[in-house]
């Protein structure tokens, strides 16, 4: 009986290990194909069976990429707006989540009802009435246009609230008994013990805000204040179905800034999911 249990759990993790291969394979698999195909010639991209590993690597595909569309601009316009927004939604959110838990006031239970309710809202329906905004301020292509509708953010302030729930209370009083007024606590406690919960806030709205295409969309009209999604977009406009590999080597330079800032903060990540960043 015991050693067929035993045969029971070793096939069981034998599954389990071959699903988890199998789900990494199929995430894996496209950036590969992307990554190798930014190297491939044409005649390499369209043969069958693929050609995995490119012969005779084309690197001036790259070169193509960054000549054919002002890809230095929109990676300013990127790295300003993405910055920007990240910033300010992480002030939002830092000191939102501190009042509704630590902060002594009536309501604070609406407010955050009211807080997750704008979770359900999409962002598309609230697109128009930004647009609307921005174009009687005038900051149609500016970077305040980009930034500033974007900015709020209902998750941070629920996630940094949910984590600040399960601080010890202990030494929250301790440091109070020490003197320290509120921004004192939220600087020199709160915030040390919620870094990984921090880091997983940056990299999740770091790359939503990099690989975001709607807003810079409809927020801009000239070529200029267009950002990176929107320039490999409009690489493929320039080079058409005929010219893959600078499209794909344009796809790889606007990948690379993204996946070079999740393999830096992976550790930091797992241990802000690990650690009960997502607990209620």
């Amino acid at each position: 009986m015991t050693r067929r249990r035993g045969w029971r759990r070793a096939l069981a993790r034998l599954g389990l290990a071959a699903l988890v291969w199998l789900v990494v394979v199929v995430m894996a698999l496209p950036l590969y194909w992307v990554a190798t195909g930014a190297l491939k010639t044409n005649r390499e991209i369209y043969t069958f069976p693929p050609v995995w590993i490119p012969r005779d690597p084309q690197w001036s595909n790259f070169v193509a990429a960054w000549e054919a569309v002002p890809f230095g601009r929109f990676f300013l316009n990127s790295i300003v707006t993405t910055l920007g927004a990240v910033t300010i939604e992480l002030v939002f959110a830092l000191f939102s989540a501190y009042a509704l838990v630590f902060v002594k006031a009536r309501g604070k239970g609406i407010v955050f009802a009211v807080t997750v309710a704008a979770l359900l809202v999409p962002q598309t329906v609230t697109l128009l009435p930004n647009y609307l905004t921005i174009a009687r301020l005038g900051w149609i292509d500016t970077y305040q246009g980009l930034i500033v509708p974007v900015a709020a953010v209902a998750f941070g302030v629920f996630l940094f609230r949910q984590h600040f729930l399960t601080l010890p209370r202990d030494l929250l009083d301790a440091a109070r008994l020490d003197g320290c007024g509120h921004l004192g606590l939220l600087r020199h406690v709160v915030v040390p013990l919620s870094r990984p919960v921090i880091v997983t806030f940056l990299v999740i709205y770091l790359v939503s805000h990099w690989n975001d295409f709607l807003w810079p969309l409809v927020a801009t009209n000239r070529l200029e204040w267009r950002t990176v999604p929107i320039g490999v977009a409009y690489l493929y406009q320039v080079e058409g179905v005929q010219n893959w590999g600078p499209i794909l080597a344009g796809t790889v330079m606007a990948l690379a800034p993204m996946l070079l800032v999740y393999v830096v903060a992976q550790r930091w990540i797992v241990k802000g999911i690990g650690g009960g960043a997502l607990k209620g």
